[in-house]
């Protein structure tokens, strides 16, 4: 990581305290009448992920058409019901998520909010209509861009639980991550085309963030903050090998930074704190050198039917200490129910988290089994599966229950 990246980071994330302070710093003298409760301003933005792969296809650009954003004190108020503050985006926005990595985000706007507290979010996309898409994708070396089938509630609003507090004459910055990765499914090989099966999360932009670097000749590397083998934020190192992990919430810290790629291996390091005095700094993270072969893959198929379209199957490994890592996470094919990872055979590194850099990783070998297959869906129970040590493919067709 660069002097000039970290300082730029910085400085960019501490722009967003002093904006906050400059909205508090209201004014006015004493009329005597007792003033009405006051609003705050609410500003929202958009951010991503990584690069993605879905199927056998790799994805260059997934675009989504956002048209407002609504925010509710009640966790369980439909669409339809009162007490709504909407922040409406005229025109409506196209974005293509997989420009908003490392930490850039998208502004889709302000809105004056009445004080108090808050729970459920929605972000509203425009439906797909006449020539042009609104929400679509386009595979790698093509320009074409083709209709994503999005569910019914992406123009009633995509949910998302997120408690935040609005105070009187003061800004409240949210910024939603829309993980296009794990947003996007296959329907059938060939011309089935793509579901948008929404993962949304949301958190407050704070001065709160992880940053470091790689190898930049290192490719298909995926970086990522997890909580008890959760992921939490995701991103791709840029060109000259640097990434941002940013808008991390400071009440879940410390998370564990994992980096994997599937022709090298994984480095994890655990524990590592943020808070909102300063980003964190990791340094330059080294990958193992790969096994031989450099990985393995775990396939199959997911049933019953009615499971494949919320399905996914993800890999989780043990390193050192740390019970639980995501390797690697694929959504199955919807209509086939198809999945297929790609997974490193190298020891996964290891280094404890130190304010002291260059950090010091060493070969952490896994104890049996070296991964365990996870495959869930929305409704069903989850099933796990375990993979030895060795570098042999392995297939696993799990078939989900109904949860009771």
């Amino acid at each position: 990581m660069t002097r000039t990246m970290t300082t730029g980071i910085k400085a960019a994330l501490l722009a967003v305290a002093a904006s906050v302070a400059l909205v508090a710093c209201g004014g006015g003298g004493d009329s005597g009448i007792a003033p009405a409760p006051a609003a705050g301003t609410l500003r929202v933005a958009l951010t991503d992920a990584p690069n993605c792969r879905v199927g056998n296809d790799d994805l260059a650009k997934v675009f989504v058409t956002v048209e407002r954003v609504r925010v509710h004190q009640s966790s369980d108020a439909e669409p339809s019901a009162g007490g709504w503050t909407d922040l409406a985006i005229s025109p409506a926005k196209k974005i293509n998520l997989l420009d908003l990595t490392n930490g850039r985000l998208e502004e889709l706007g302000t809105t004056p909010i009445p004080a108090g507290n808050y729970t459920q979010v929605r972000l509203v996309l425009r439906a797909n209509q006449g020539a042009t898409p609104a929400n679509s994708l386009v595979l790698a070396g093509q320009t074409a861009e083709i209709p994503l089938r999005t569910p019914s509630a992406a123009q009633s609003g995509l949910k998302i639980i997120r408690p935040f507090t609005v105070q009187p004459s003061t800004l409240v910055d949210l910024v939603i991550d829309f993980d296009a990765c794990r947003s996007v499914v296959a329907l059938g090989k060939g011309n089935g085309g793509y579901l948008l099966k929404p993962t949304l999360t949301a958190d407050l932009r704070t001065v709160a963030g992880i940053v470091g670097s790689i190898d930049p000749a290192l490719t298909n590397v995926v970086v990522s903050a997890q909580k008890n083998g959760s992921v939490v934020r995701t991103t791709i190192p840029s060109s000259t090998g640097q990434f941002v992990l940013a808008y991390l919430d400071v009440a879940n810290s410390p998370y564990d930074v994992v980096i994997t790629s599937p022709a090298r291996g994984t480095s994890v390091v655990p524990a590592v704190p943020v808070s909102t005095a300063a980003v964190t700094p990791l340094g330059t993270v080294p990958l193992p050198d790969a096994g031989a072969p450099a990985s393995r893959t775990a396939s199959g198929t997911l049933g019953p039917t009615l499971a494949r379209e919320a399905g996914l199957v993800r890999a989780l490994q043990v390193v050192g200490a740390v019970p639980k890592v995501e390797v690697a996470t694929v959504n199955v094919d919807g209509l086939s129910g198809d999945y297929a990872l790609t997974l490193p055979t190298a020891v996964p590194l290891l280094a404890p988290f130190s304010t002291t850099l260059p950090l010091a990783f060493a070969a952490a070998p896994s104890p049996e089994p070296v991964y365990t297959l996870e495959a869930r869906a929305t409704g069903y129970i989850t099933q796990n599966n375990s993979i030895g040590a060795g570098t042999a493919n392995s297939t696993w067709d799990p078939v989900l229950s109904l949860l009771p």
